[in-house]
């Protein structure tokens, strides 16, 4: 599925949305446009979903660790603070803590008739937790769900039990495999989009400015990030973060997995079935509006640069090559870095 990127009015509207969820608690009730405000949210989680389950299970022969593939993103109702858990029922059903917020046209989840809004009351045969009450949980009721998922068999049907306006089902999905990571839509002014090994978080403005292909390039950057081990390899080497990052050896060991991570990220899309030039034409056409920002630190390349790199990486895969295509980068996964 292919979108033109967002209006600079929803991004708007999800920001005012942001703080009609921090409302304090006996606050007058949220404005009935947040309603319609979680729609968008809906809207861009689910493009973001679409693209996250195409890279994610293209690329799973890549990945070490792999888990069940659903095609769906959820919604937990103790996402929300209190005082906006009214519209949230009203836009994400909630008959239970999860919620299904949209399904991956042609998934797993959709081949199995689930659909937006049904709600989730068992999964592989275990009920699904209460949720916390009051405050919004630091850790939700969707990532314990989540995590249940990942640790059964990458292929096995699972069996869920669901409620759709009162009424209850039960259906197999039949999940492929995926690498071992969540994808994550984050409200956010700034230019988000970071890997911690097991989460990859983009920023709501990267669906407002950029088409799904250079989402995917995002994506598909982070996702190598987590393939190569950056996170376990970055620690074992004693880095420091924080403005010590941008200093000496520091700088130099993160701009070597900034580096890798953007060598990787081209066979990803070529493997996900996306134009690998993609990568190329993002980094020259698009990011220097940008490069000031995210980009500009010693820890990172200038767009440009990285142009130039991922073009250089795109002329070593061999005309026709089969997929997946296993680049020589990921024989570094293993060693340490520098």
């Amino acid at each position: 599925m292919v979108r033109t990127t967002m209006r600079p009015r929803v991004r708007a509207a999800l920001a005012t949305a942001i703080l009609s969820l921090t409302l304090p608690a006996g606050a007058p009730p949220p404005d009935p446009s947040l309603a319609a405000t979680l729609e968008a949210l809906r809207s861009e989680d689910a493009r973001l979903a679409a693209i996250g389950y195409r890279l994610l299970t293209a690329d799973a022969p890549l990945c070490r660790e792999v888990q069940p593939e659903m095609g769906w993103a959820l919604q937990a109702l103790d996402q929300f603070d209190a005082p906006s858990r009214a519209a949230a029922k009203i836009a994400f059903g909630f008959e239970s803590a999860v919620a299904v917020e949209a399904v991956v046209p042609d998934g797993p989840a959709a081949r199995a008739g689930l659909v937006a809004n049904d709600s989730l009351l068992s999964v592989a045969g275990a009920p699904l937790p209460p949720g916390q009450a009051g405050a919004k949980a630091v850790v939700s009721t969707r990532n314990a769900v989540e995590a249940r998922l990942a640790a059964l068999p990458p292929a096995a049907p699972v069996t869920i039990v669901l409620r759709h306006d009162g009424r209850d089902r039960a259906a197999t999905v039949r999940p492929v495999p995926g690498c071992r990571s969540g994808i994550e839509l984050v409200v956010d002014d700034g230019w988000l989009a970071d890997s911690d090994g097991t989460r990859i978080r983009v920023g709501s403005r990267w669906l407002e400015r950029f088409s799904d292909t250079e989402v995917a390039v995002i994506v598909a950057h982070e996702l190598s990030h987590t393939i190569l081990n950056h996170q376990q390899r970055l620690r074992a080497a004693g880095v420091s973060r924080g403005l010590l990052a941008e200093v000496g050896r520091n700088a130099r060991l993160f701009r070597e997995t900034e580096d890798d991570a953007d060598q990787l990220s081209v066979s990803l899309l070529y493997n996900a079935g996306y134009d690998p030039t993609a990568a190329e034409r993002f980094w020259h056409d698009k990011a220097p509006a940008i490069d000031g920002g995210l980009f500009h630190s010693r820890t990172h390349r200038g767009a440009l640069e990285r142009a130039a790199r991922v073009a250089a990486e795109r002329a070593t895969i061999p005309a026709n090559a089969s997929r997946p295509y296993r680049p020589p980068v990921l024989a570094t996964r293993d060693q340490p870095l520098g």
